[in-house]
């Protein structure tokens, strides 16, 4: 994955904070999706890597429990973990026991579930009043 993850980040569109991202989910079909940061001006429109390679794989019909694993990658000698609005993107999405794995753009890396990484999510049970 590390030599997909070095490659994807040429692809990333970061003019303004520079800070390149790519992410590959798999599947549990064993597909893969990919996703890179996608920086605007309007910094409230830029979405991350993570939530390009979700969207990508909800928009061709999968759903909650068909994901394995995430491969994260930013371009920095430091491992840097997900932000909170694609934690709650994991949260819909990601069972419990799914892999985020989270990479510097040495090949070093970190594993963690959804559960480690978001352990008190708002979900669907926070909506029932």
């Amino acid at each position: 994955m590390k030599d997909k993850l070095l490659e994807l980040l040429n692809k990333a569109y970061a003019p303004y904070s520079k800070f390149r991202v790519s992410a590959i989910l798999e599947t549990t079909d064993n597909n893969i999706y990919t996703g890179v940061n996608i920086e605007n001006a309007s910094y409230g429109a830029t979405v991350c890597a993570e939530r390009v390679a979700i969207f990508k794989a909800v928009s061709e019909g999968y759903r909650k429990g068909d994901f394995k694993r995430l491969h994260v990658m930013v371009d920095s000698p430091k491992i840097s973990s997900c932000c909170f609005m694609c934690r709650q993107v994991f949260s819909e999405f990601f069972n419990n026991d799914t892999e985020i794995i989270l990479y510097n753009n040495k090949g070093e890396f970190k594993t963690y579930t959804k559960e480690k990484l978001c352990p008190l999510p708002f979900d669907s049970e926070d909506l029932d009043v």
